[in-house]
Order: structure tokens, then sequence, then C-alpha cells
């Protein structure tokens, strides 16, 4: 491992999505906001919202998923993180992406939705909308 580095694993409940030993920074879309991580950064567990979580192995070399859920572990500088619903940006095409943002439309339109859930559908179909723009 080179000096600053640290190792990611990203998983869902079917497989393994993403693994790499030799990552600088990764940007995660927390509850409490944009988080950053580095090589050595202290222990931690946070839930993620839906965003897009960046890989950073070098200036030129950056890795984009897009996430709904999930829950991050910093752990002597290993990074894993869960998720039922993250998807690589690369897979994600126009069509794909107004698909989603409809799905999350529909559940908008339901009245007995609580606030949290609201939130997140529409920070969702924001991070979507972004994406769509790229």
């Amino acid at each position: 491992m080179m000096e600053g580095n640290f190792k990611i694993e990203i998983a869902s409940p079917e497989k393994m999505i993403f693994s790499e030993q030799n990552v600088q920074e990764v940007t995660l879309p927390s509850y409490e906001g944009e988080m950053g991580i580095l090589k050595d950064h202290v222990s931690i567990i946070a839930f993620l919202k839906p965003g897009i979580v960046k890989i950073l192995k070098s200036p030129e070399a950056i890795n984009s998923f897009f996430v709904e859920d999930g829950i991050i572990e910093f752990y002597k500088n290993n990074l894993t993180i869960l998720s039922s619903k993250i998807v690589n940006v690369k897979d994600l095409n126009k069509d794909k992406i107004t698909q989603l943002i409809s799905e999350t439309e529909k559940i908008l339109k339901d009245e007995k939705l609580d606030d949290n859930s609201r939130y997140l559908a529409n920070h969702k179909i924001d991070t979507l909308q972004s994406l769509a723009l790229n």
C-alpha cells in the first residue's frame, strides 16, 4: 500500500461492487453532510443519504457511485460501504436517470409519506437531476 492511501470495499447484499487497495480520498453523502475520508481518519460508523460517493485514487482516476442509502464503517484504514441501492455513475444513462426520477416522484405523491422520507426522496431527485446535467 502506498503512503497516505487506504482500502475501500463497496458491497450490496448480492455482491461485492467495488474493491480497491489504494485510495487517497473518499467523499460520502452522510446525514451530517458531505464527509471526506483520508488515511488515518478516526474510526467511524455513519449512515448515508442519497448522493454521490466519490473515490479518488489519483487526481486523474476518480470513481463515482450513486447511492440511495447505506452505512459506512472506517476502521484501521479500511473503509467499508454497505448499500442495497448503489450504482456506478458510468452505468447511469439519461434514460435510467429519468426512470429513477419518475419512480421517486411517484413516491412523493403519497400524502402519508413522513417528513424524513419526503426529504430523502427530494434529495434523491436533486442528486439524480445534477447527474443528468453532466
